[in-house]
């Protein structure tokens, strides 16, 4: 007896974060209800299958809409894609918000498409310095998402972590290399964490015993852990 084959089941692509009250948010403001959702979702973007328990589902966060779902609720909505998505990280996800089709993307970046969707989906960007800042413009990245999408974030963890326990000076060009960080800011940002960190271990040590090293090892752990987000911070406040 001859045994069928079955086909392999396809991958599905990640769902984008979906920002769940901002739907219910927008729909309530035109004056629809879920039904009214669906109806246009259904005749406007031939999404046949879309009814108003579903849309109830999305704005309740049991489930999140797919991409083509989600351009769709965008347009039913009078929204862009990018104002239903909680804050991107990926690269799919910055282009998904930006309402931008992969061949836009590779076209404007200088790559081919199989090889920026490659990298689209591993989170894996093999681009150039000139692509990346290509990559940047099209999706009107800020500096800390231009990092997270280029794979960078860690890096530049680790130049930090050493730049605030070494001597800061020597990690200027190379934390200038990954973040697009203009040279004097990212001067005074540097030596300011370095004097907060070495402040504070200065501080926890003064006090004495081993509740005291305790407390200084915990201290500096802290600091190290959120050290990107407090660079960030420094360099937003820098203006």
């Amino acid at each position: 007896m001859c045994r069928v084959r079955q086909p392999s089941p396809q991958p599905q692509p990640s769902t984008p974060p979906f920002n769940a009250p901002a739907a219910r948010r927008l729909r309530a403001a035109l004056g629809m209800g879920p039904e009214h959702v669906a109806y246009g979702m259904r005749v406007s973007y031939g999404l046949p299958y879309v009814t108003p328990d579903l849309v109830v589902a999305w704005e309740r966060g049991v489930t999140a809409p797919a991409s083509p779902e989600l351009t769709a609720l965008a347009g039913v909505l009078w929204c862009s894609p990018g104002e239903l998505i909680g804050r991107p990280r990926t690269l799919r996800e910055h282009r998904i918000s930006r309402a931008l089709a992969p061949e836009d993307v590779a076209r404007a970046v200088g790559v081919d498409l199989r090889g920026y969707l490659r990298m689209e989906e591993s989170g894996d960007w093999r681009g150039t310095d000139r692509q990346a800042a290509s990559l940047a413009e099209i999706l009107d990245l800020s500096p800390p998402d231009f990092v997270v999408v280029t794979g960078r974030e860690d890096r530049l963890a680790d130049l930090l972590r050493s730049a605030v326990s070494t001597r800061w000076q020597a990690y200027v060009r190379p934390v200038a290399k990954i973040a697009p960080v203009e040279r004097e800011p990212l001067e005074r940002v540097l030596q300011q964490l370095y004097d907060d960190y070495q402040g504070q271990m200065v501080a926890s040590l003064s006090w004495g015993g081993n509740v005291a090293a305790r407390a200084s090892s915990d201290a500096g752990r802290d600091f190290l852990d959120r050290i990107v987000d407090a660079f960030w911070e420094r360099i937003e406040a820098e203006g």
